[in-house]
């Protein structure tokens, strides 16, 4: 019986060494950049998570009051000084003249730091023949 003998270049049980062509090596470092770069970006992030501050929010409401029909818009600004990102950010403003209090209240979806968000009180009576007070009334961490 004649016994072929497996040629050694087919057989699985060898390592052949196998030369990477310029291409490969070249394919290979930028991939393992972009890799290297997005594991150190998700630490960077995550890490600078940990040391953030809490929400900063103040209001102001610099712009002229403006009266269209019957209604008195108060423009406001929102602004995030702070270092987490917030949600549901509500803002309420409040209107005395004499004895009759009037409230309006908004809120903003999302605010992230350093972020501003501007909005307007729509009110039935002047601002300027009373006392208004606009004050963020409270937020959500995602």
């Amino acid at each position: 019986m004649n016994q072929v003998q497996p040629n050694s270049e087919e057989s699985p049980t060898r390592e052949a060494k196998v030369s990477r062509s310029p291409a490969e090596w070249v394919t290979f470092g930028v991939a393992s950049v972009i890799l290297a770069t997005v594991v150190g970006l998700v630490l960077y992030v995550w890490l600078g998570q940990q040391d953030q501050q809490p929400p900063t929010l103040s209001v102001s409401h610099d712009k002229a009051t403006r009266q269209v029909d019957r209604q008195f818009y108060v423009p406001f600004t929102l602004v995030h000084q702070g270092g987490k990102t917030v949600e549901s950010v509500r803002v309420i403003a409040e209107l005395r003249i004499n004895n009759v209090e009037e409230t309006a209240e908004e809120e903003i979806n999302f605010l992230a730091s350093g972020e501003t968000a501007e909005g307007a009180f729509i009110f039935s009576h002047p601002p300027q023949d009373g006392e208004l007070s606009i004050r963020v009334a409270s937020y959500k961490l995602p």
